[in-house]
């Protein structure tokens, strides 16, 4: 696959510590949904970011890097970002990107993961398919869920979409779901033989799902998430 130039179109922030990108690429992209970019810092230097927009929206590039301080490794493509103006781009990696099996879907995220989980559901809503489809966002607090508004919206809009929030250290006036986010979907799937679930976020999150969720029917071949790759 070769590099693509783009320009940064705009760096803005979505919470204390994760930033929205987005970029300008020279060209149409060809991507699917759920599929990441490389961003290229190096001739053997190069880092994955989720496309966080739909494979149908392909004039562009949307990012959503979370860079807490000390992390080096995203903020150093922040900061080539800003001082550049451009960067050179891979795109089309992985695989674990929509699936058309007909089976419901359920999206789990884990903070920044969200943004793999959000270029599917408006992959999937925009196709006119009426599968249902459930995401589950986790957070350790409520302001990190920063599309919140927006994806309640969505669901408002859609019947066959359902969102729910889920925060680890809720605050009094929470109302949503509290603990951690795969302990939720357990809470509301008995078995999962019947439906696909694509997952994003921490490595332990995803082994946890994993292990969890194939001991209550869920068959590997419908499990997805470019974590399962390396664990």
């Amino acid at each position: 696959m070769s590099e693509i130039k783009c320009k940064v179109a705009s760096i803005t922030p979505l919470t204390e510590v994760v930033q929205k990108v987005e970029l300008t690429p020279s060209e149409t992209l060809n991507f699917k949904a759920g599929q990441y970019a490389m961003i290229v810092m190096g001739e053997k230097d190069m880092r994955p970011f989720s496309i966080a927009n739909a494979a149908y929206d392909n004039n562009r590039i949307e990012l959503h890097i979370g860079a807490e301080p000390g992390n080096s490794y995203a903020g150093d493509v922040l900061a080539r970002m800003k001082e550049e103006g451009e960067v050179s781009v891979v795109v089309g990696n992985g695989d674990a990107f929509l699936q058309s099996n007909g089976l419901p879907m359920v999206l789990i995220a884990g903070g920044t993961g969200f943004s793999y989980t959000y270029s599917i559901l408006q992959e999937h809503l925009n196709s006119g398919d009426k599968t249902p489809v459930t995401l589950y966002w986790g957070a350790k607090h409520a302001h990190d869920l920063y599309l919140a508004d927006e994806l309640t919206a969505l669901a408002a809009a859609n019947p066959h979409f359902t969102f729910v929030p889920v925060v680890e250290f809720a605050n009094d006036d929470w109302t949503g779901r509290t603990g951690w986010v795969h302990h939720a979907v357990m809470a509301d799937h008995a078995n999962f033989e019947s439906v696909q679930v694509y997952v994003a976020g921490r490595f332990e999150m995803a082994k946890v799902v994993r292990d969890d969720f194939t001991q209550r029917g869920l068959k590997v071949e419908n499990l997805f998430g470019d974590a399962f790759a390396f664990i």
